[in-house]
């Protein structure tokens, strides 16, 4: 039987199952990346990456019929930023992603706001149903937080070895990003647009 409310319908699963298969596709580069700087170096590693990055963007495109904004800018950041490491035999540059690419995504955010735009509403507007303030802080807090990602990146790799910047890549900035969105979910709910004549 169903339920009258709607709360029981098909599509509640099927976004799951969507969001699953977007973080694996998201992920997959970087436990490539992991894995073959393990097995071999970071020169290595920068090109598996490079490769399984043009592979998961037909894939995200095959799978979902859309390209999500934020990793294809990335990806284009790690092809460029990828080519340099290996046409100079500099991991300089690909150590130097993260910085850039944080940093632009954080400018951009908190950019939007001081003309009056939350430009996360834009790209997570057919997701999240928030009222105008909501965005705006939502908008405001992930600025930020990317800022900081970008600091965060520039002390691990400067003072730290090539290993373990890796591995703060792939263990600690996914991680981060998780928790800091989980904890937006009261965000979330308390500036949730309701319908209208809804409670």
């Amino acid at each position: 039987m169903s339920d009258p409310t709607g709360k029981n319908d098909a599509p509640a699963p099927e976004f799951g199952a969507r969001q699953i298969v977007k973080l694996l596709i998201e992920l997959g580069p970087l436990a490539v990346f992991f894995i073959v700087n393990a097995r071999a170096d970071i020169f290595s590693a920068t090109a598996a990456f490079m490769v399984a990055t043009l592979v998961a963007l037909p894939t995200s495109w095959w799978l979902m019929r859309r390209l999500p904004v934020m990793p294809l800018v990335t990806a284009v950041f790690v092809l460029v930023f990828g080519g340099l490491t290996l046409y100079l035999a500099d991991d300089q540059f690909i150590k130097l992603k993260p910085t850039i690419v944080n940093t632009l995504f954080g400018a951009i955010l908190l950019g939007g706001l001081l003309f009056g735009r939350s430009l996360l509403s834009i790209v997570f507007g057919d997701v999240f149903r928030l009222t105008p303030e909501g965005w705006r802080r939502l908008t405001f807090r992930w600025g930020l937080f990317f800022l900081a990602l970008a600091v965060l990146n520039e002390i691990v790799w400067r003072n730290f070895s090539t290993d373990m910047w890796v591995n703060f890549k792939v263990f600690g900035i996914a991680p981060l990003t998780m928790i800091f969105g989980m904890a937006q979910l009261g965000l979330l709910q308390r500036h949730e647009e309701k319908p209208d004549g809804a409670d």
